[in-house]
């Protein structure tokens, strides 16, 4: 399958019209028509549904739209990886995710040297929790990561990050848990609860609190804590989560409340195993080495 092929399908799902797509590619309709004829018999299957002027995505058109996507992306940015190598070492681009937590600070102050130092450099960064991270990594759209202990991190180069995340629960402001110093592992168990779906976060809360996830009151699960504030806060379930993912963004309708005992994690700078760096995501790693290694 030619990128060219992909490239043109991918541009004609997004429009839903051939003939903007055709515009947007700069080629005629009729070549456009021809190749996506190609491309829906080379895989066998039809990728659209033909309704009057519009065209109308089928199973398996989402399933390629999807991986196109990821294909054009990582294409784009290989391209580009290339092209850094024939300029000064220090003129590029890095592609960085990170979770929500206080070391997304520890990440600006980084970047901010880093970028006051070789003002040629640019970023892209990606949000998200760390299995979504991951992925990202593992599929190369990422060059190094921030995840969030516990995390499995044995496909990885990595470095701890020194500052320390807090656990605990975001609770309505109302609640009688916000009047809590802390959340004990009594507590928690005959309250209703919102919890990450990271089955490592479900292991580390069982551990600390001596009962199966079963024996929970799990309410709902969640990944990005922004999207959770607002059940705390109108009192659906008090949410698990570190303090550090909602500092700067916490209205007054939700209290943190600490784990008692207390449960404190680190963050961790990875980058994969094995895959060759560009020499700006090299020098930056070594930033983030000779601020905290030692």
């Amino acid at each position: 399958m030619e990128l060219r092929l992909l490239r043109y399908f991918y541009t004609i799902a997004e429009e839903g019209n051939i003939s903007k797509a055709a515009a947007i590619l700069h080629i005629t309709q009729p070549t456009l028509s021809r190749q996506l004829k190609l491309l829906e018999d080379e895989l066998g299957t039809a990728l659209f549904i033909r309704e009057h002027h519009h065209l109308t995505l089928t199973d398996a058109g989402l399933f390629l739209q999807s991986r196109a996507a990821e294909i054009l992306e990582l294409s784009q940015q290989t391209t580009l990886a290339f092209e850094t190598r024939k300029q000064q070492l220090f003129s590029g681009n890095i592609n960085i995710g990170c979770v929500e937590a206080d070391n997304s600070d520890t990440l600006s102050m980084i970047l901010e040297e880093f970028v006051h130092d070789y003002p040629q450099v640019t970023f892209d960064i990606f949000s998200g929790t760390s299995d979504i991270i991951k992925e990202r990594l593992d599929k190369g759209l990422l060059d190094v990561a921030i995840l969030l202990q516990p995390v499995d991190t044995e496909k990885y180069q990595t470095l701890t990050l020194p500052r320390r995340e807090r656990w605990g629960l975001l609770v309505s402001s109302s609640s009688s848990l916000a009047r809590q110093a802390s959340i004990s592992p009594t507590d928690l168990v005959r309250t209703p609860l919102i919890l990450s779906g990271r089955h490592e976060v479900q292991d580390m809360l069982s551990h600390w609190a001596q009962a199966p996830i079963s024996r929970l009151r799990v309410k709902g699960h969640f990944n990005l804590s922004f999207n959770v504030i607002s059940l705390v806060a109108h009192g659906v379930a008090p949410a698990l989560m570190i303090e550090g993912a909602i500092s700067g963004r916490k209205p007054k309708e939700v209290s943190f409340v600490p784990l008692a005992p207390t449960i404190e994690t680190n963050c961790v700078l990875v980058w994969r195993r094995e895959r060759i760096l560009t020499p700006v995501v090299d020098q930056f790693i070594k930033k983030f080495k000779d601020s905290f290694q030692n």
